[in-house]
């Protein structure tokens, strides 16, 4: 008796990871195997960059702050500081935001912190 494979189901799975990895170029496109290893390491990648991304960010709103204080005459450093110490709570995100949207309230929280 012939062996009874699962062949539908393999299919479908196959079909899965084919349909996942439409994008990619080449190999990784075409060949079951080579995309099979293309899609595992995506998914490791974006599990990983999920966590990265938001250390980036912290370090893209320090330096835009930084460079608005250095404008205003203070260090980000000694900013974040003074902020602490006039007990004005507010986070970094949205003090950048302030910082390139609305510069002269920047200059004012400086102007209070001082």
């Amino acid at each position: 008796m012939p062996r009874a494979t699962t062949g539908l189901v393999h299919h479908k799975r196959q079909r899965k990871i084919m349909r996942a990895v439409k994008g990619y170029i080449g190999g990784r496109r075409r060949l079951y195997r080579t995309a099979k290893d293309a899609h595992r390491m995506a998914l490791q990648h974006s599990y990983k960059d999920r966590k990265r991304k938001k250390r980036e960010f912290r370090i893209l709103w320090i330096a835009r702050i930084n460079a608005a204080a250095r404008i205003c005459g203070v260090s980000y450093s000694k900013l974040i500081g003074l902020l602490d110490k006039a007990n004005i709570k507010i986070n970094r995100k949205m003090l950048s935001e302030i910082a390139i949207k609305d510069f002269n309230a920047f200059k004012e929280i400086v102007a209070k912190a001082k």
